[in-house]
């Protein structure tokens, strides 16, 4: 963790100007900073608006953020820390720099963009995920994020998602230990109605809001919408998937590819699991990732370095030129070790991608 020069980061983010400002979080803004040879990064300011209670608590939050994220080790899917800086003024309140996530949020990407993202995109964010909150839970110290959501999940230069916003995370030195002095917290939609006293602390609080960014992924509808009937995302999911109307949830914006309906039916079976009420019945995130490998989730969206332009067909949205760039790739490529299964399925891909247009 570096120690930045607190006016040095005053002149990147222009005095903290309101057109540097990136988006506020529960507890502070966040600005977009250029250091020296043109660096991008990020840097959380702690609110001072509303009351000195509220502005104390904003900076605990902070602090407790850059504590959290001071113990973890680096990981490709969770947000990368830079370091910190302490205020001019005031040595109790810090800033926290960050790597800068040019790209957005996943709720921006769902429910603000106007062209809906690709199936196979949504399953890769879903495992990118899951794969941030195992890296929580199975770390020393274990991670309780306690606010996995949509805006919480940001997108690097690469389109890679990366969880973010440790702001109400409780670190445990062991998975026995409970912090019985942590209040109950997190975003109205996503938190486990069950998570009521601080002795409910557990994991499966982040199980429960993974459970319901999925419900988000795969339908594109809001968590809390009240001109919905059912308004709550679980409450209007979980029937229609106990009576098997799976394909009801999924946005309409797109067609549902034959080749990626088994998939999007396992991680609806798994958001119904993860979003049960009692909380016994919830896998834990290692489960999850386990039953990703197991029905090959990861091959399907992970594939060979020869089709790394099927990942830009994705992300760029130029999906017929760059359909044909990859059928001659392919082709110059036959030799590939790849299985003749995973070939069908790639041709299948090639064939849905040229819709796109």
């Amino acid at each position: 963790m570096d120690v930045f020069d607190y006016q040095q980061l005053v002149k990147a983010t222009g005095s903290f100007s309101p057109s540097r400002l990136l988006g506020k979080g529960s507890h502070g803004s966040i600005y977009k900073g250029i250091l020296e040879e043109n660096k991008l990064v990020a840097i959380k300011k702690s609110s001072s608006l509303g009351t000195d209670h509220v502005s104390a608590d904003n900076s605990k939050k902070l602090e407790n953020e850059i504590s959290v994220l001071s113990s973890l080790h680096e990981s490709p899917y969770v947000i990368n820390f830079l370091g910190t800086s302490l205020y001019h003024h005031n040595s109790k309140n810090r800033v926290l720099v960050m790597e800068f996530m040019p790209n957005g949020s996943l709720h921006d990407l769902l429910h603000v963009d106007a062209t809906p993202p690709p199936w196979p995109k949504r399953v890769e964010i879903a495992i990118q995920i899951a794969r941030a909150v195992q890296f929580l839970h199975e770390g020393k110290p274990l991670v309780i994020h306690r606010d996995i959501k949509s805006a919480n999940i940001l997108f690097d230069i690469n389109w890679k998602a990366k969880l973010a916003d440790f702001g109400l995370s409780v670190l445990q030195e062991d998975s026995s230990s409970h912090d019985h002095a942590t209040q109950p917290a997190g975003t109205l939609g996503y938190l486990d109605p069950s998570y009521t006293t601080p002795s409910k602390l557990s994991t499966k609080i982040d199980v429960f809001s993974y459970g319901v960014v999925l419900l988000e992924i795969i339908s594109c509808q809001k968590v809390i919408d009240v001109s919905r009937s059912p308004s709550s995302i679980v409450e209007w999911a979980v029937p229609l998937i106990e009576e098997q109307r799976l394909m009801e949830i999924c946005d309409t914006r797109i067609a549902l590819p034959t080749f990626m309906e088994g998939t999007i039916k396992h991680l609806l079976y798994v958001a119904a699991r993860c979003v049960s009420c009692k909380e016994e019945n919830r896998p834990s995130i290692t489960e999850i990732v386990k039953g990703m490998d197991k029905n090959c989730l990861v091959e399907r969206v992970q594939m060979p370095s020869w089709t790394s332009l099927m990942r830009s067909v994705i992300l760029t949205r130029r999906p017929r030129e760059l359909a044909e760039q990859w059928q001659q790739a392919k082709c110059e490529d036959a030799n590939c070790d790849i299985s003749k299964g995973m070939k069908a399925y790639l041709w299948e891909i090639l064939a849905y991608i040229t819709t796109l247009e």
